[in-house]
């Protein structure tokens, strides 16, 4: 597919480059993505048909999110997954930094004084991670493709101590064998293979069921298929596809980490303990919504 600037469908559609920009950001052009703070616009979209009724609220989830996002609005909704969705996710995979630091990197991009050292890399990848989830919601209503996987590897682990090894491919699929939880995982040979074969099956029906989601993740967790960063990229991935079909999203937080790792070891033999663990996170983000008083459908 194609894509124009803001500017180029700004004189296809005769409105002011200003109009294009605020319909994307309130998420009326389908396809439309933000690379940097550059509007990517499918060719062939569509000029709104109306505009809102004044006053009226964005449609869904994602449409809050990326307006917050375009705004920079403190302490809403975007701010709070940004902070809380970077937290959990990198604490899972060995982060020192407590939820206070998080917070305060997201809120000034500067470490505040510590009685603790800090890891550099436990800082890179944080500031990493808020830029991932900035890409998840510029792409949210995409097809999830195999590039934009290895995007987002690319950008989690940019300047780490990781992009400097020899045997660490930043943005490329995994070079040395490797195991999650115990468990071999699919042989870097067969990755690109197996990743393109269940991204084939996934992609083939448009509408996804929470079940169906967690199932890809699952999978894409069995393939493992970069060195480091799986996990967080799969939680990214499915916080993605849940906005995508419009399924309300969920955080594993600190408390259910140890049911997320079982339900991942059995979901072959019980898929209860998986699908309980999700469902309990996404109680925990039904909270979060109605406290911001943003409608939800499931």
């Amino acid at each position: 597919m194609s894509y124009l600037s803001a500017a180029e469908i700004a004189k296809k559609w005769a409105v002011s480059e200003r109009s294009v920009r605020n319909y994307c950001a309130q998420g009326r052009v389908p396809g439309a993505f933000l690379t940097g703070k550059t509007w990517n616009i499918p060719e062939d979209a569509e000029k709104p048909s109306r505009r809102p009724r004044a006053g009226s609220e964005p449609a869904g989830l994602l449409e809050y999110l990326l307006r917050e996002k375009e705004s920079r609005l403190p302490g809403g909704i975007y701010h709070r997954v940004q902070i809380d969705l970077t937290y959990n996710s990198n604490h899972m995979e060995g982060s020192r930094l407590s939820h206070e630091q998080t917070r305060y990197i997201f809120e000034t991009s500067s470490i505040g004084p510590e009685e603790q050292p800090l890891h550099v890399d436990d800082i890179v990848e944080t500031v990493n991670h808020f830029r991932c989830i900035d890409l998840v919601l510029e792409r949210a209503r995409q097809p999830l493709r195999a590039s934009f996987i290895r995007e987002l590897h690319t950008v989690l682990k940019a300047s780490t101590g990781d992009s400097r090894k020899d045997w660490f491919a930043v943005g490329e699929y995994k070079r040395l064998p490797n195991q999650v939880g115990g468990r071999e995982t699919t042989p870097p040979e067969q990755v690109a293979a197996e990743l393109r074969k269940l991204l084939q099956d996934y992609n083939a029906s448009p509408q996804k069921s929470l079940e169906e989601l967690i199932e890809f993740h699952v999978r894409f967790e069995e393939i493992h298929p970069f060195q480091d960063g799986n996990g967080r990229i799969g939680r990214l991935i499915l916080f993605k596809e849940c906005l995508r079909n419009r399924i309300v999203p969920f955080i594993i937080s600190e408390e259910l980490k140890l049911f997320y790792y079982r339900g991942l070891q059995q979901w072959h033999s019980e898929r209860g303990y998986l699908l309980d663990t999700c469902l309990s996170a996404q109680d925990q983000f039904k909270q979060l919504l109605e406290y911001y008083r943003i409608p939800y459908g499931e």
